[in-house]
């Protein structure tokens, strides 16, 4: 395959994908003549120049061009708020809460498991701790109406199935996914608090795009207008980088070291006199910016904390371009795979959605719900689509576009050599190996990979098991 690769560079594009494909999809072609695994990075078809977002920035034709410009993503983000269900209005909430609804919600997600499931220690969780965490839902207690409680988060909190922070598993062993871990929720974030565990230790919320547990300790609660006006503030920061953290501070401990993650957007105290420390230091180095804290009563207050000035952040959304959305990706080269946020970092769905919140772009939380968002510019598959349909639309990939197959949603880089090229936050991954059988890796990361020759199981390919091909255009 390397020499076919050669002997094909002279040639247009589309002629060196067309033979390329004729080749992979010829019957036992890829047993026959597998590509090879680079012996720098490891990976199929993957040189590490292939692993800088500069070489994908040179192979687009016209890098800065608008993608999406302000007015646009506004219509986007309306168009998201009002076709997708998977999007919360939480100020179009019933008022009073009905009983009956949040029960349905809670029991839409906290379903008592019908699969065996196992600890960090690879004990079976047992039938009694199961009827605990049943019990502590108390959802006798809702009450038949209730007025809406408005919060705002204060910590990066994880959203779980139940309220519990027990890790439970599906294998002895396999303590990467942990069962009751759904996403998260970041400082800044608004929910509506809609019920409360029988230990009292947690809450059930609703927030923008998910329903789930949370620690009551990271939420505050206040009117709705100090909720929802704190995402109206202005000036703001807009964190670009992975993850930026507030500075230390022993004064104010609930705002110390603060992780923000790619996206967030903190208001700015433009006016805060120079020459005034802020929680014991100096603030010339560093932007004076307004954070969410919850009081002794739970109550929530705002209090100034220090953003470095050396930390990733911009002070508006930055501009969809292909270069700013390759530069975005790559950011996150290398982190670990979290899923639903887990370990402080992300998933794939969740790599997807911090990579479009730092233009300001609203996407569903997860696959499921990415795949089929009637908002985007969607292209389905089902199991009667062929291998020319398929590979078309591979071949017509632009950067951006997002791909999706089961469990799985993965960025398109571009197409280089004559294959398609992606970046994904993933646990797994696979290919052929030189005697034909599947190599399984354990990328367990944001990893950078051809998408032809990248293999499910044995006989399906991710080309064979796309779904739905998402373009935010």
């Amino acid at each position: 395959m390397k020499s076919l690769l050669r002997s094909l560079a002279p040639l247009p594009r589309r002629i060196v994908a067309a033979v390329l494909l004729l080749a992979l999809l010829a019957p036992g072609a890829s047993a026959r003549q597998p590509l090879a695994v680079d012996a720098d990075t490891g990976v199929v078809a993957l040189s590490r120049q292939q692993l800088t977002p500069q070489h994908w920035i040179d192979l687009q034709p016209d890098p800065d061009r608008p993608i999406l410009d302000r007015a646009a993503i506004d219509a986007q983000n309306a168009r998201m708020r009002a076709l997708d269900p998977a999007i919360h209005d939480l100020r179009a909430l019933p008022q009073p809460m009905p009983a009956a609804w949040v029960r349905e919600r809670i029991g839409e997600l906290s379903s008592p498991p019908s699969r065996p499931l196992y600890d960090a220690a690879g004990q079976r969780i047992d039938a009694a701790t199961l009827a605990r965490l049943q019990a502590n839902l108390v959802l006798d207690a809702i009450p038949a109406t209730q007025p809406l409680r408005y919060g705002l988060v204060v910590h990066r909190a994880a959203l779980r199935a139940f309220p519990t922070s027990l890790r439970v598993f599906s294998r002895i062993g396999d303590t990467d996914i942990d069962r009751f871990q759904e996403s998260a929720l970041f400082p800044g974030d608004a929910v509506v608090v809609l019920h409360e565990s029988g230990d009292g230790q947690w809450v059930f919320v609703a927030s923008e795009r998910y329903y789930a547990w949370m620690e009551k300790a990271f939420v505050a609660t206040g009117s709705a207008e100090q909720v929802f006006g704190y995402a109206r503030k202005t000036p703001y920061r807009i964190v670009t980088g992975p993850t930026a953290f507030t500075a230390y501070t022993p004064e104010q401990p609930q705002v110390s070291r603060l992780q923000l993650d790619m996206g967030v957007r903190v208001p700015v105290l433009a006016d805060w006199p120079p020459d005034a420390p802020v929680n014991g230091q100096q603030a010339y180095t560093s932007y004076v910016i307004e954070l969410p804290i919850r009081d002794a009563d739970g109550r929530l207050q705002l209090v100034p904390a220090l953003l470095p000035r050396t930390a990733d952040s911009a002070a508006d959304y930055l501009p969809l371009t292909p270069r700013n959305l390759i530069a975005q990706a790559f950011k996150f080269l290398g982190e670990r795979y979290g899923w639903g946020h887990d370990y402080g970092t992300r998933d794939c769905s969740g790599f997807v959605s911090e990579i479009y919140r730092s233009f300001g772009v609203l996407v569903p939380r997860n696959t499921s719900a990415q795949a089929v968002s009637p908002a985007l510019d969607r292209i389905a598959f089902d199991t009667t689509d062929g291998s020319a349909k398929r590979m078309a639309a591979v071949e017509a990939l632009q950067v951006g576009d997002l791909v999706y197959i089961p469990g799985h949603v993965m960025v398109t880089l571009g197409h280089d050599q004559g294959l398609t090229y992606m970046i994904h936050d993933t646990a797994g991954g696979g290919w052929r190996g030189p005697d034909g059988k599947r190599v399984s890796a354990h990328l367990n990361g944001v990893s950078v990979t051809p998408l032809e020759p990248m293999l499910a199981s044995d006989t399906a390919s991710y080309v064979d098991l796309i779904t739905n091909i998402q373009r935010i255009r």
